[in-house]
């Protein structure tokens, strides 16, 4: 049997995880590419730090209105069709960015790219959980979550250089980047209709040994949660209080994500650069953040424990963005900058394993999304105190502040209401 384990669970990640985190990865260009279109677009269109802040989070607000109503659309025609879907529409209104010409269609456009991807993480985490036991899903999650870092320093090399094509053909850089970097999200919708599988059961690509042993472990696991937490439905999952507790955390850990990465592109351009050095330096912190991911989702595994790695890690993100607000303007907020990758994205792997403990089925996928639901709103307050604070006092640094006790209070309700979760 654990040859058979081994064996299914290799052909399973090699299989699915490639595309699924290039998909991610390509959805969180798309999401965040603001950031580096600000350092010209702003100025060409006329947006405020205050109408960007608020144009970079109501991404957000869409977000979270269609959430929950996309994942239980997922569960029921499968994952294959409806995240085709999904990136089919968000890579078309994703390239019809370079439209933006001025506050009121910026943040139109915005909203809707929100809306157009609602359901794909949520949805992501529900598909894993459908294919990898429980003893091997912070080291998948972390695999996934290596897509946002990566995304990140791919956006700032690659993001840095578009802007450089200024004129070509009658359009500024920031339009070069949105349309170009929306194309590979259109493609592929393709490939994943092509080869992303919905259950275990209708995978040809494993042996019949492979694949009963797969549903069978499966099946034991839902099973036991089921058993001692109770099935529960679709509407039980949106009012449980381990989900609203989970919500909780991840909306003020997003809320400081967010909050910085749609300014850390303006902030080390402070130090003086042009538009392609700062790409360069901006793609550092989330190369470190990759190191953080993977040892934590390892670790995470290998103890078999999830409360003290989230904890670590957010108060470890606290630390960091405390530390960036000193330091101000000066090659320091790199280093800084590290430190708050490593422990935000070490958060993840050790976080998205746990509504697993209790949820399954369709409660599973309204519950998750839910989750995600509330917990991206951080995503549209974190740019937007921001930007409003920039704007208020011409410095990041009470801004920075306040994403650090986000950070901390996101730490201090995981301390308090995880300790039922084993």
């Amino acid at each position: 049997m654990h040859e058979i384990e081994r064996r299914t669970v290799l052909k399973v990640s090699w299989r699915l995880l490639p595309l699924v985190v290039v998909s991610y990865l390509v959805a969180y260009i798309d999401r965040t590419n603001v950031a580096f279109a600000a350092l010209t677009m702003n100025q060409d269109v006329g947006l405020s730090s205050f109408v960007y802040g608020l144009g970079a989070g109501i991404f957000f607000i869409g977000y979270a209105l269609f959430e929950v109503p996309s994942n239980i659309v997922l569960e029921r025609v499968g994952a294959r069709r409806w995240i085709a879907r999904i990136m089919l529409t968000w890579g078309i209104i994703s390239g019809m960015m370079a439209l933006t010409v001025g506050p009121a269609s910026f943040l139109t456009l915005r909203f809707l790219l929100g809306v157009a991807e609602a359901g794909f993480f949520p949805g992501i985490i529900f598909y894993l959980t459908s294919w990898f036991p429980v003893t091997y899903r912070a080291r998948v999650i972390s695999t996934l979550f290596i897509a946002v870092p990566v995304s990140n320093a791919i956006a700032s090399v690659i993001s840095g250089a578009i802007l450089g094509m200024d004129g070509i053909l009658g359009l500024h850089g920031w339009q070069w980047l949105f349309i170009l970097e929306a194309m590979p999200a259109v493609l592929l919708a393709f490939a994943v209709l092509k080869y992303m599988t919905d259950r275990p059961s209708d995978a040809t690509w494993l042996r019949p040994e492979e694949r009963a042993w797969l549903e069978g472990q499966l099946r034991t696991e839902r099973a036991h949660v089921e058993s001692t937490g109770g099935q529960l439905t679709i509407r039980q999952s949106l009012t449980d209080t381990r989900v609203l507790a989970l919500s909780a955390i991840y909306l003020f850990s997003v809320t400081a994500s967010y909050g910085i990465t749609f300014f850390l592109p303006q902030i080390i351009k402070a130090l003086g650069h042009s538009n392609l050095v700062t790409g360069l330096l901006t793609a550092i912190p989330y190369t470190v953040g990759v190191v953080g991911l993977l040892l934590w989702g390892h670790s995470s595994d290998r103890r078999k424990e999830r409360r003290w790695h989230l904890i670590c890690a957010l108060a470890l993100s606290a630390l960091g963005f405390t530390w960036l607000a000193w330091v101000g303007t000066s090659y320091w907020a790199l280093v800084a900058m590290s430190v708050v990758a490593v422990g935000v994205y070490g958060s993840r792997p050790s976080f998205w394993p746990m509504p697993s403990m209790f949820l399954t089925g369709a409660a599973a996928a309204s519950g998750i999304a839910l989750i995600n639901s509330i917990g991206n709103l951080g995503g549209y307050v974190g740019p937007f105190v921001v930007g409003w604070v920039k704007q208020s006092t011409d410095s990041f640094e009470m801004a920075l502040y306040f994403l650090a006790a986000c950070a901390a209070l996101s730490a201090i309700i995981t301390f308090f209401t995880t300790r039922t979760l084993r």
